[in-house]
């Protein structure tokens, strides 16, 4: 028994469209990546089976090729939204290069006369999207749930229909019975649609990880810079050092203040202020690694913490960032403020992170007595004499 592939189709068509209106609504409520990457891939989806449903009448020419590439260009939006929740963005040529090699097959292959023109294309496109999707969805860090795993599985399991599908239209064609009554529009339409359903219902768990996720990085992240703020430095700091502490290694610590910051803002608005602060955040970003940590410590003072660096490797970052904000091209007329710099380590001293803080304070301090524009480090020996010059 074959399944009526256009019955199939326009029960799939009404899934969809029903799907899509409820994450479209969900979309413009919580604005959530993810949300709207499967909205696309819903219309993605809808649009090209509506165009398949053109088959066998005088428009199948052009409505053959559209189908093929729109559905590929589903698959590889639900990837696009896996991605989302892995903090993670597919490129644009990624997203683009499997529906134009689609397109291009489909067209080659006679569409007029030919319902599965550029199918051995359309297939292992599918199946490549679909298993990248089921690929991120498993590696994804949930917080709140583990629905991310059964849904890599159900995606993982689809990839497999469609590979299988690939392999038995490569060896035996569309038109043998194995591919019709297994792998034809028919039975494939109807797995779509159980997994549509199946799929859409547990969207609701990944979106509402992805804005709990969101909400946390705005409680602890700098609105302007994107840096963590002085609470959420303070706090993950200190664990970090507490755990270098006990495996017997330290860190360095960073104080930076931007000179006359204040005459920018007066001089020039707050606009230009605002971009001198954002090109040093960027300047910092670029200068240290992603294990470091960098805050906005308070108005245009800022403050870096490095895992296992040295005094010395912490004066030739500071060095690289002066060296990048100088190099950065801010607004017409403006010109970037110089930095300075207070610094120390805990190495080989096991300081807590207060009394580091206090140090490179004082040898911030030290540093603006000095003329600004310079790096002024604190090394244990003078961490206390330092400290007592800066409170007297």
């Amino acid at each position: 028994m074959v399944l009526d592939a256009f019955s199939v189709r326009v029960a799939l068509g009404v899934v969809t469209v029903t799907l899509l209106v409820l994450f479209c609504i969900s979309f413009h409520r919580t604005r959530s990546p993810y949300a709207g990457w499967w909205s696309v891939a819903l219309l993605e989806f809808m649009v090209g089976n509506a165009a398949f449903l053109l088959n066998g009448t005088a428009h199948q020419q052009w409505a053959n090729p559209v189908g093929n590439v729109l559905v590929v260009a589903g698959a590889f939006s639900v990837w696009a939204g896996a991605l989302t929740l892995r903090d993670m963005k597919a490129a644009p040529w990624q997203l683009a290069v499997a529906p134009v090699v689609t397109a291009v097959a489909s067209v080659l292959e006679s569409p007029g006369t030919n319902v599965w023109s550029g199918g051995f294309v359309y297939l292992a496109m599918m199946t490549v999207g679909i298993a990248l999707a089921a690929k991120d969805l498993w590696f994804i860090k949930a917080a709140h749930s583990q629905v991310h795993k059964a849904l890599s599985v159900a995606a993982g399991l689809l990839a497999a229909y469609y590979l299988a599908r690939w392999l038995v239209y490569a060896l035996e064609g569309p038109t043998s019975d194995t591919f019709r009554t297994y792998f034809g529009p028919g039975p494939s339409g109807l797995i779509s649609m159980v997994l549509l359903v199946t799929v859409s219902f547990s969207m609701t768990a990944l979106t509402s990880d992805q804005l709990i996720k969101g909400l946390k990085e705005r409680a602890t992240r700098d609105h302007l810079t994107g840096l963590l703020n002085r609470g959420a430095f303070l706090d993950l700091a200190a664990t970090e050092l507490n755990r270098l502490h006990a495996t017997d290694s330290g860190a360095a610590v960073v104080l930076a203040d931007l000179d006359h910051f204040k005459a920018v803002n007066d001089e020039h608005g707050h606009g230009a202020g605002d971009a001198a602060l954002k090109a040093f955040a960027e300047a910092c970003t670029a200068s240290v690694r992603s294990t470091d940590l960098i805050g906005r410590y308070g108005g245009e003072e800022f403050i870096l913490f490095l895992p296992g660096a040295t005094q010395e490797r912490a004066e030739s970052i500071a060095v690289e960032i002066s060296r990048r904000m100088a190099s950065t091209t801010g607004p017409e007329g403006v010109t970037f403020p110089t930095v300075s710099y207070g610094l120390t380590s805990s190495i080989p001293a096991a300081a807590d992170l207060t009394f580091l803080i206090e140090v490179a304070d004082a040898a911030l301090y030290s540093a603006k007595a000095q003329g600004r524009n310079r790096i002024v480090g604190a090394d244990r020996l003078q961490a206390a004499t330092i400290a007592d010059e800066a409170r007297s």
